[in-house]
């Protein structure tokens, strides 16, 4: 699996080392902001495990988890002359295996959930970039998977948690900063398991998950509106997975231009694609991807690129590069007015959610968008409005 650099200047993975027999992995990172891609091998003083996650930087070094005798041990590789050279972060214990978040929009920080089911509870940890190693964040209690950031400062962070006293998975939000209980942020009716995908910090757009419709659907909603979340139909064939993995950036307050990209598959036929939908679509658009596609990994540049990463044995790292053009806007749908009802208070009123009432929404992402707040110093982070307080809608 490619992982991407948060500003995708640079991705990383592990390969086999060729020419050898059996697990002889070492890592390796790919340069994607020059004029052509290329690949600087990273091999360690040892082989590689195949599962050790890695994460590449902004500035080029690439994060490794290592795990050995109980722990993760955290280094991070860069190129040094001929040789690899190693920076040690130090050691995280965990029974089970950690999993590494989407990178800090800063580029410059990795976080990681670890699990302790024991207990049950998920560890947030600081596993680079902080001054003295490892440094735990906070404990969110239930079992906690997904990862995405809600600002572009990378203060709050969006988690899947299920608890387990419901059983009920919902997105909450964790400040990195600050610590303390998280905050609930999407709970569409009070029985539905609603899941965060993904989250544009530019335009505000919110790619959900839910069961709210009577079965998991994929929707979209807009951090910080009172509008409904949306169901289209584009975005449930029959018989056909959709995996959204990448989101145009620059859009900002835009979120019904903003393209997204999808990776489809029919488990039954055995075949995938790839797609890009924008909520002012009413279908998706295909695209023709490479040869040797990484399936799921590509990037969107500001100006309506897609960067697709693939790799065939003629070129074992390459990046296609596809315009995608911009079809005529269809008019949204009005919402029905049979919609769900909305659970919970008032939109303006206390959100429900473990970390106390929620704030509305000052920065970008807010639909009809609100004025430019002034920038405080220091920058002050106000929660999102829970989705909870938007009704739920179906549309075309």
């Amino acid at each position: 699996m490619l992982s991407i650099a948060a500003d995708g200047s640079y991705a990383a993975r592990l390969v086999r080392a060729p020419g050898t027999a059996g697990d002889a992995w070492y890592a390796e990172r790919w340069t994607l902001d020059g004029p052509e891609p290329y690949a600087v091998p990273l091999p360690a003083g040892q082989p590689e495990e195949p599962d050790s996650p890695v994460q590449p930087l902004a500035d080029g070094r690439v994060l490794i988890a290592r795990y050995a005798d109980g722990r993760y041990h955290l280094a991070l590789l860069y190129p040094s002359g001929p040789e690899t050279g190693e920076l040690p972060l130090g050691a995280l214990e965990s029974p089970v295996p950690l999993r590494l978040l989407p990178p800090a929009p800063d580029g410059a920080r990795v976080y990681a959930l670890v699990p302790d089911d024991a207990a049950g509870e998920t560890a947030v940890w600081l596993v680079c970039g902080g001054a003295f190693g490892p440094e735990l964040v906070t404990r969110v209690p239930g079992h906690c998977a997904g990862g995405a950031w809600l600002d572009a400062g990378g203060r709050l962070l969006a988690l899947d948690r299920t608890d387990p006293a419901t059983g009920h998975t919902r997105t909450v939000t964790v400040d990195v900063e600050a610590g303390g209980p998280p905050s609930e942020l999407l709970r569409i009716t009070e029985h539905s398991n609603d899941r965060l995908l993904m989250a544009d910090t530019d335009s505000g757009l919110l790619l959900v998950v839910s069961d709210a419709p009577g079965e998991d659907r994929l929707g979209w909603g807009v951090l910080g509106s009172r509008l409904p979340v949306r169901f289209p139909e584009a975005l449930h064939p029959d018989g056909v997975m959709i995996k959204p993995f990448a989101v145009q950036p620059g859009q900002m307050l835009t979120p019904e231009a903003c393209a997204v990209a999808l990776w489809l598959s029919a488990p039954e036929v055995g075949a995938g694609w790839v797609a890009v939908w924008r909520a002012q679509q009413r279908e998706v658009q295909p695209i023709a991807a490479p040869e040797g596609w990484l399936a799921g990994v590509g990037r969107w540049t500001a100006g309506g690129e897609l960067l697709l990463p693939y790799a065939t044995e003629e070129l074992p790292w390459g990046l296609a590069r596809v315009a995608v053009p911009v079809p005529e806007p269809q008019p949204l749908r009005p919402a029905p007015e049979a919609a769900l009802p909305v659970d919970g208070a008032d939109a303006g009123g206390a959100g429900g959610g473990e970390g106390g009432p929620a704030g509305p929404v000052t920065g970008p992402g807010a639909m009809p968008p609100p004025a430019p707040p002034p920038a405080p110093s220091p920058p002050a982070v106000t929660k999102p409005v829970p989705l909870h307080h938007s009704p739920l809608a179906r549309t075309d």
